[in-house]
């Protein structure tokens, strides 16, 4: 991954979270570069953006945040959104394409499901920040047992 800092920090690869300094970056670029199911990106004081990459049949999972709003964007891949007000009711989905947007508001269940061949890759932005600064979890597995 190449380092975007604006003033430049002269390092070849920067996979810290890059928080809460100022920072310039192409999110596309570092999304489809980014090879972890999360890495915080960004975490500042009320924002937060993490990239993922989710494996060709993988999903996020189905989560809620009750207290943070999120936008998920694809920057590669194709995928499909779920969303609801109860888990086992996820009566909202649409197709994803890069470029797609979603918005999901606090207290609202949902999950992202790879639907392609490839790697999903997203960003994501949390408002206030979810995961601690400095988060990477390389596999789904091992941020479902840092989160429990």
């Amino acid at each position: 991954m190449e380092c975007y800092h604006p003033m430049g920090c002269g390092c070849d690869v920067c996979e810290t979270d890059h928080g809460p300094k100022p920072f310039v970056a192409n999110i596309m670029r570092a999304a489809r570069q980014n090879q972890n199911f999360r890495t915080a990106f960004w975490t500042g004081p009320h924002l937060q953006m993490t990239l993922m990459s989710i494996p060709p049949c993988g999903e996020i999972g189905v989560e809620l945040h009750s207290d943070t709003d999120q936008l998920i964007r694809v920057e590669e891949g194709q995928g499909l959104v779920r969303m609801g007000d109860c888990r086992e009711k996820l009566n909202f989905q649409c197709c994803l394409g890069v470029g797609d947007a979603v918005f999901v508001p606090s207290g609202t269940w949902h999950n992202v499901l790879n639907t392609g061949n490839c790697p999903l890759k997203l960003s994501s932005i949390y408002a206030p920040p979810h995961h601690p600064q400095g988060t990477v979890h390389r596999t789904k597995a091992e941020a479902e047992q840092e989160e429990h």
